[in-house]
């Protein structure tokens, strides 16, 4: 089965490519396939509604199955105007590159003592068409939670700057001297896979 994943970051295609192959999926980007994704106002208050806009708009532009991710990144005992939510790269009204973003989550676990407990929400939609659209949101997508250190790691892998100001509580490792075995153990993986497990199995019901 193939499907288009609407996002435009490398490395979230290469994860997702990654993490779905034992499936069989093939997993395309809109470069891969001559596509360019749609302006999307990501207005929603959760990731669901993003997801749900972002896969909706791209099927709209594509006319082909297409899923959309989306992420909220919550801190406790953060502030709600501290909180970056569904917003973690807007801030301040405007996009950040990968090494603003560094600095500016940085300098917030540092005001907080630089140990921040965060945990991301994430959800995914995928529009198939003829009205059939699936959705997850749960738990099983959350990420265990992780500790938000003000000290990057001197790596930083482009498209997922906060891997390098993520540690793992159990090991104290920074995410990104954990192995790929380590990383495919945290629950939003799991997640993933139940959710596209359970798509395959209602597009090809037993006979």
């Amino acid at each position: 089965m193939r499907l288009l994943y609407g996002t435009t970051n490398p490395a979230k295609l290469d994860a997702m490519r990654r993490l779905t192959q034992s499936l069989g999926l093939i997993i395309d980007g809109p470069a891969d396939v001559g596509l360019t994704v749609p302006p999307v106002d990501e207005s929603g208050r959760t990731p669901l509604d993003n997801a749900v806009l972002k896969a909706r708009a791209c099927y709209a532009a594509w006319g082909q199955p297409v899923f959309s991710c989306d992420s909220g990144l919550y801190f406790d005992g953060v502030a709600d105007d501290e909180q970056p939510g569904v917003h973690v790269r807007r801030v301040g009204g405007r996009e950040l590159t990968d090494a603003e973003m560094i600095a500016y989550y940085g300098g917030l676990s540092a005001r907080h003592g630089g140990r921040l407990i965060g945990r991301y929400r994430n959800a995914i939609c995928l529009v198939m068409g003829g009205g059939r659209i699936f959705t997850a949101a749960d738990d099983t997508l959350s990420t265990e939670p992780f500790i938000l250190a003000s000290r990057p790691h001197p790596h930083v892998t482009p498209g997922f700057p906060l891997d390098s100001l993520s540690v793992d509580i159990a090991t104290g490792q920074y995410y990104n001297d954990l192995s790929e075995k380590t990383l495919a153990q945290f629950a939003v993986d799991r997640g993933c896979l139940a959710f596209f497990s359970g798509v395959l199995a209602a597009l090809n019901p037993p006979h």
